[in-house]
């Protein structure tokens, strides 16, 4: 148990790091074309592998040419890791697009119309609801 935690520490520092990096380190003009942030960081039990999800704000263009910024960088961002981290091993550092803030984002927005076409709708003017909790029989 105590080796998961040493994990999700280390975890925690590499996102921690990269997430300066993004700001400060990488001077490749591709990452910057896009608004990049480090959404998760999985670091394999071993330590010797470490995906790094980013969301990249823009379009599908965008998006693509700020990913192969970040992958040629990958070689820069594991010895700055190896500087910083001060580990024995530094981690191999693989990015991937993380896609799930756009998914919560449409999901949200397709809540936005239902709950606007309900509205627009208005009540169910069945009568069986009296605001006391309980259904009341349409026959009595």
């Amino acid at each position: 148990m105590a080796q998961g935690r040493r994990v999700e520490r280390v975890a925690a520092l590499i996102r921690r790091e990269i997430s300066e990096l993004l700001v400060t380190g990488i001077k490749d003009e591709r990452v910057g074309l896009g608004m990049v942030s480090v959404t998760t960081v999985d670091l394999a039990g071993d330590m010797q592998h470490c995906k790094i999800y980013v969301s990249i704000y823009g379009s599908e263009e965008v998006r693509n040419e700020a990913l192969a910024g970040l992958i040629s960088a990958a070689p820069y961002v594991k010895g700055e890791l190896g500087r910083r981290l001060n580990m024995r091993r530094t981690p191999e550092v693989i990015f991937q697009l993380d896609r799930s803030l756009e998914k919560g984002t449409s999901v949200l927005g397709l809540l936005n119309q239902l709950e606007q076409q309900r509205q627009e709708r208005g009540p169910i003017p069945d009568g069986s609801d009296d605001g006391d909790g309980e259904i009341d029989d349409p026959t009595a």
